[in-house]
């Protein structure tokens, strides 16, 4: 019979830190998609404010046909 080897990946130590930093282009695109994503949120909320009904109705047609 064969002798298997087991191999033993390092652990590293939880203990300790590794620095990083956020890249400064990365950071100011995922602020800009996020008050583009907000602002479409609120659009889609105000209309659903004032046409919910009609939202639904239209919704459930739809998905009945």
């Amino acid at each position: 019979m064969e002798k298997q080897e087991r191999k033993q990946e390092q652990r590293k130590d939880p203990q300790a830190k590794e620095e990083v930093k956020a890249n400064p282009k990365v950071v100011e695109a995922g602020k800009k998609l996020k008050e583009d994503i907000d602002k479409l949120v609120d659009e889609i909320d105000d209309v659903l404010e004032k046409n919910a009904e009609e939202f639904v109705k239209n919704y459930v047609q739809k998905g009945g046909e």
